[in-house]
């Protein structure tokens, strides 16, 4: 058995790569890019890649490529269920409402028309966010109506840039007050360079038009809880909201104690991933009442932050401590679906 891993600095594969070393697995370095990547694959039974919303270039045909492989019948990770989605807020729109799971009220309007009207009967404050992006740079809160009708006009006209640079610059400024290092300054001079020279991914974007999507704001809620299921295992943080914001995404502010999670939070994460089918899903709940709702969902989520995590639930909320290594527990399961597929071809 080999496994073919797509090798980025700073993505899953570094995890990955350092784990076959350790335990003698047989894998190969392959460039998703290549023009030749179908052939490359041909002596392996599976293909990893941390493919991200961070370069344009995979956006164009990660799940192109996937659904290709899925025919090939090489096992992938992410595969299709777990990833077709990503990035995509009206994707996961659809896709939660069909499952029935507990997604907070989200609408979407793909004309001008309809979304003026719904405006007249709605209340406020809502929601507004662009189907992309990450760390809530492209989320605000609008509180009025006036503000609602410039974004839908905005919406049906010019659009919006696929980076909301404002906002980024915001969240570096935010950062460095917090952190006050040098790392936190440089990114805030890079944020600010970015407001009159775009980097490669706007350059190559496409202005975020013909459509409006908001969702209900739930008040009360100064923190999320990001559930994280791969498997078996169940494993999260309170991220807390900044200083006169609604927002948790990006904060930096967590809080591992998991004795503060709501279980019923990690009871829905388990029947969602089970029903998506995916190898490897991150929640984001806010609490409504008593009631617990996804705000979104994503197959990947940053390096590092799931070590803080304490340990880990079995689906019948048995509690394991131990160090969390979510990129580990992502390569086991893919190794063993490998295995298991490759003894049922020897079989045949």
């Amino acid at each position: 058995m080999k496994i073919a891993i797509h090798k980025e600095e700073g993505s899953f594969s570094d995890r990955w790569i350092s784990y076959c070393k350790t335990e003698n697995i047989n894998y190969k370095i392959v460039n998703c890019y290549d023009s030749d990547i179908i052939s490359q694959l041909n002596d392996c039974q599976g293909l990893m890649w941390h493919w991200t919303l961070s370069d344009y270039k995979s956006a164009l045909f990660a799940r192109q490529l996937f659904l290709s492989l899925e025919k090939k019948e090489i096992n992938i990770f992410p595969n299709i269920d777990s990833c077709w989605h990503y990035d995509d807020k009206l994707g996961q729109k659809y896709l939660l409402e069909a499952i029935d799971a507990p997604l907070v009220k989200s609408y979407v309007f793909y004309t001008k028309k309809e979304a003026l009207d719904w405006l007249e009967k709605t209340a406020f404050p809502k929601v507004f966010k662009q189907r992309g992006g990450a760390a809530s740079i492209n989320v605000s809160l609008v509180k009025t109506k006036r503000k609602a009708i410039f974004l839908v006009n905005k919406a049906f006209g010019n659009g919006f840039s696929h980076i909301n640079r404002i906002n980024r610059l915001k969240n570096r400024i935010w950062v460095l007050r917090r952190d006050k290092n040098f790392s936190a300054f440089k990114k805030v001079l890079t944020g600010f360079a970015r407001i009159f020279l775009p980097n490669e991914v706007e350059h190559f974007s496409h202005n975020e038009k013909g459509y409006i999507y908001f969702q209900d704001f739930i008040p009360g809620n100064d923190f999320d809880t990001r559930l994280v299921v791969v498997g078996d295992k169940c494993f999260g943080i309170r991220r807390f909201c900044r200083k006169g914001d609604f927002r948790a995404s990006g904060s930096g502010l967590w809080d591992p104690n998991p004795n503060k999670i709501n279980k019923e939070c990690i009871k829905i994460a388990f029947i969602v991933a089970n029903k998506i089918g995916s190898q490897s899903i991150a929640f984001d709940f806010v609490i409504d009442g008593n009631n617990p709702k996804i705000i979104e969902i994503s197959y990947c989520f940053p390096m590092g932050a799931q070590d803080k995590c304490l340990g880990y639930w079995e689906e019948n909320l048995k509690w394991h401590e131990e160090k969390i290594n979510a990129e580990v527990f992502i390569i086991r399961n893919f190794i063993e679906k490998c295995k298991n597929i490759s003894n049922i071809n020897c079989i045949k």
